[in-house]
């Protein structure tokens, strides 16, 4: 029974997920889909192709629009909670760009977590650094910018809005491993969590054992970044002794298959992630190598993608859904989050499942998950707030936003 002056929504037809939570993305790249330099190439061609070569050229408002256009298009897919890996940070760039991303976030109303990024090693031995006319931020730079949005922004609770979070880059690659330590107590003594990109390509695994005579999971957990309080990104190519290690710890994976596939950077051990105990989730990452913003494609993807490179029990829609929702919101912290629950905060998303390709399921509960995009979002709601009513963001001119991406795509080429 409906109080006084409640609304009520309309839920025949759908079926209702809780809201998505995507824990690796960077929203900056929103405006940069496709570019012919980078279609074709691997990670490290890529970056020196793609995003790093255009960093100086994103302007707050540039930015502004990148992230408007990409937070729109994870509420679409049923997305609640982002956390976005957001790099765009150099010596003698501004730091706005960061405060930006909560008040975009703010205004649809979605639960923001900024992985604050950057890094502090000399420009030749970054392989997206080493092509662009930019130089690294000092460690007292980057230290200072994260106290200032913790002290701003950042909120603890496990119904948080807004969180911050400590992640350089990449830790063999973006700053000198002396500082990991350093930077690791200094999230730690600010109750912040950790992240960052690992083992990604086999060539990272390569220049880890060759530079440091240790895989990546040993190297980092010499520099005191493994634990409960820390996720990866990727993490494609590991050794059995790795996934121990990581399970051993609580560390976290936020799995990106395809980004992962796009880039031909392999296939990640998920399954065998996940049966080991490690704290799975999903992430879109970066659409500048995917072209898909859509949580609802990623886990169709990563469904699919296991059970054809290893046996059809390898994955089941149910684990998939699982990983994008409680299991991202377990590497967060966010423990009021990622299930409908009674008590829980209120993420839940309506999927309208009343289309043709949707007639004919046995069991409509995964139908979002297993006929794959398009699934329309009829509704979704973030904290108790509907951000996505009747298939549409309310107050978003999408005419507008249009136009603004197509002008920034020109001011990008």
């Amino acid at each position: 029974m409906a109080r006084e002056n409640e609304r009520v929504i309309d839920a025949s037809s759908c079926v209702v997920y809780p809201g998505w939570v995507n824990t690796h993305h960077h929203l900056f790249q929103n405006l940069l889909k496709a570019v012919p330099a980078g279609i074709n190439a691997d990670l490290q061609e890529w970056l020196a192709a793609v995003p790093y070569p255009r960093l100086a050229r994103f302007t707050p408002d540039l930015a502004r629009i990148a992230a408007r256009l990409g937070l729109a298009e994870l509420l679409l897919s049923g997305v609640t909670t982002c956390a976005d890996h957001h790099y765009l940070y150099h010596a003698k760039g501004t730091t706005e760009t960061g405060d930006l991303l909560f008040e975009e976030a703010a205004a649809f109303g979605m639960r923001f977590v900024l992985c604050r990024g950057g890094a502090l090693q000399a420009a030749g031995d970054h392989p997206g650094f080493a092509n662009s006319v930019l130089h690294p931020e000092s460690l007292d730079q980057m230290l200072g910018d994260i106290e200032r949005l913790k002290s701003r922004y950042h909120d603890a609770r496990p119904d948080s809005m807004r969180r911050v979070v400590v992640a350089p880059t990449t830790p063999t690659f973006s700053l000198p491993p002396a500082l990991l330590p350093e930077i690791a107590r200094a999230a730690r003594g600010m109750g912040l969590r950790l992240h960052t990109h690992l083992s990604e390509t086999r060539r990272y695994v390569d220049f880890c054992q060759e530079k440091f005579g240790m895989l990546p999971v040993e190297f980092v957990a010499e520099h005191e970044w493994l634990g409960p309080d820390v996720w990866f990104a990727h993490l494609v190519h590991l050794e059995p002794a790795e996934i121990a290690m990581l399970a051993e710890t609580g560390s976290g994976c936020s799995h990106c298959p395809v980004s992962n596939a796009r880039l031909g950077s392999g296939i990640a051990p998920a399954p065998q992630m996940a049966a080991a105990g490690v704290p799975m989730s999903l992430g879109v990452d970066g659409v500048a190598s995917n072209e898909s913003g859509s949580m609802t494609d990623e886990a169709h993807f990563a469904w699919l993608l296991h059970r054809a490179a290893q046996q059809v029990s390898a994955t089941t829609v149910e684990e998939t859904i699982h990983w994008g929702t409680a299991g991202g919101a377990g590497v967060l912290g966010l423990d009021a989050v990622g299930t409908l629950e009674v008590g829980k905060a209120a993420d839940l998303v309506l999927y309208d499942v009343d289309a043709l390709r949707f007639n004919g399921f046995h069991d409509m509960a995964i139908a979002p998950v297993a006929a794959g995009e398009p699934s329309k979002v009829r509704y979704s709601i973030a904290n108790g707030r509907v951000v996505v009513d009747d298939g549409e963001i309310p107050g978003l001119d999408l005419d507008e936003l249009r136009r603004d991406a197509r002008e920034g795509v020109r001011r990008l080429l």
